[in-house]
Formats: C-alpha cells, structure tokens, sequence
C-alpha cells in the first residue's frame, strides 16, 4: 500500500475529464498496465481517487509515477486477486480512503496463462487454468466490493471482457467462453444491484494498441501473432483502437454521464465486427 506523490490536477488536459467524477473513490484492478492504466489514468484525470491494484510492487511503483502526475490521490495496493482473501483486502484497502465507500470498481486486468491456442491442443491443466485465471479475478473484487457499493448509494462497476465472447474465432474457444461468462454475468448483477442503485456494465474489447498484449503478439512468429495479424487488415477504420480510446468509453461508462446504462456490454473494436448478443 503506497501513496503516490503529491501533485495538482493543473497537467490534465481539459478533454481528458469525465463530468461527474470528481471526489469519486475508485478501484482499478490489474490496473498497473495496459487498458486498466490506462483507465486508471482517465479516472485520475477526472478528479477521481484512485487505488490501482496489481501482483507485482515495481509495477505497482511505475504506475504511481505513471500517474503521480495528475494527482494527489494515487494508490497502490498490491495482490492477486484471484485468491478471494487477497481481492478482499485490496477492496477494503481502497473503500479506506471514501470512508468505507466506493463509487466505482473497474475489474480488468485477470490475463490468462495462455493466449490464443486450437482446443484440441490444450492441455486438460490450460483448460482449467483458463477459466480459473480469467473469471475468478474478474467476479472476486466484484463480490467482495459489494457492501462498500452499497455504501456508495449509486455506485458503478465495469468488468472486462472480450469480443471473442461475441464472435468465434478460431484458438478462442476458451477466452471466449470465459468472456461470455462475464457478459451474462453483467445482465444479472446488473439486475441483482439495482436495489442498490448500483450499475454493472462490461467492455468487450479487441486487439488493442499501446497494450503490453500489442508488444507480445507482435514480437515472435506464433499462432497468436498470425491469427491478430490478419484481422489488423480487417479494421475497417485502417487502425486497432487505442487503449486511451477504450479508456474514454470506460471512464464515461463509471460516470454519471452513463446513469442510464446498465446491463449492457459495449464492444469497443474499431468495427472490426458487428452484432453479436
């Protein structure tokens, strides 16, 4: 647990702040990279106190001073959160600083120990590892979040998913089924926490740019590289979205701008596909 540096708002770009989160007391998880950082950093931008949460300490360091820059309330709380105990430490760490409150979650982060792969090469230890590594530290937060949800009074939380969920492709059978796991987990918990005035939505992203996922498919000739590098022909904007692209609808979706929106999954992926439930 450890505090950022102190600083002024004053670096933040007028078009970087979402109305409405200003004084919010947020929960990023695995956000110490990629999209969740990226998120984290909009959260910041806009007025937000921010817990960003992740497994590794130097990680944790190099978001803070990611971050630092933008504002005085900055944290790090370090943890797997696919153990139960772990994710509900690092929540109650976070509720700390709204006095037991927290306004919005965004559960991201939960990488699986493998990427894209045929099913009838996975072994049976990576099927199970699949679903385990990508829904147990996406719902675990979620569920141990929910009294200083309630305690918020009209709270917000996102999860993340992904497109594959919507879409077969070929080497995602797992991922996707994972991800429409936490898509039909969305629509429930979306009803199940309106009594609360608590809204649930999901962004089902694609391949994404500026991610440390970008940098891994593209640095080695293997299954996940081939199988991204033909659908980078197919976007048909010419370009994969930006992480700070996905960062802008994630942090309107936690924010009062979006207090109409729940239960609902939004694919943020250029066009790449369309439909999907």
């Amino acid at each position: 647990m450890t505090k950022g540096a102190d600083t002024t708002h004053e670096s933040a770009a007028t078009h970087d702040r979402i109305p409405g989160l200003e004084d919010r007391n947020a929960l990023v998880t695995g956000g110490t990279g990629g999209i969740g950082l990226e998120i984290a950093r909009k959260l910041v931008a806009s007025g937000a106190t921010v817990t960003v949460n992740g497994r590794n300490a130097a990680r944790g360091a190099a978001a803070l001073a990611a971050l630092g820059g933008a504002s005085n309330s900055v944290f790090f709380s370090e943890g797997n959160v696919r153990d139960y105990e772990t994710a509900a430490r690092v929540v109650a760490d976070a509720a700390s600083r709204g006095g037991g409150r927290l306004d919005v979650l965004v559960s991201a982060g939960a990488e699986g120990p493998s990427g894209p792969k045929p099913f009838h090469e996975m072994t049976p230890r990576e099927l199970e590892d699949g679903f385990a590594a990508r829904v147990l530290p996406r719902i675990f937060p979620v569920h141990a979040a929910v009294p200083a949800l309630r305690a918020a009074g009209g709270g917000a939380v996102l999860l993340i998913t992904t497109d594959a969920a919507r879409h077969p492709t070929p080497g995602e059978a797992i991922i996707g089924a994972t991800g429409a796991a936490v898509i039909l987990l969305t629509k429930a918990l979306a009803r199940e926490f309106s009594r609360w005035n608590t809204r649930v939505n999901a962004l089902a992203l694609t391949l994404t740019s500026g991610t440390p996922s970008w940098d891994r498919i593209f640095s080695a000739q293997t299954f996940e590289n081939r199988l991204f590098s033909k659908a980078l022909t197919r976007f048909p904007f010419g370009r994969a979205p930006t992480a700070e692209e996905v960062a802008r609808v994630a942090a309107f979706l936690v924010s009062p701008q979006a207090s109409q929106v729940t239960g609902q999954t939004v694919s943020v992926n250029g066009g790449l596909s369309f439909g999907g439930w």
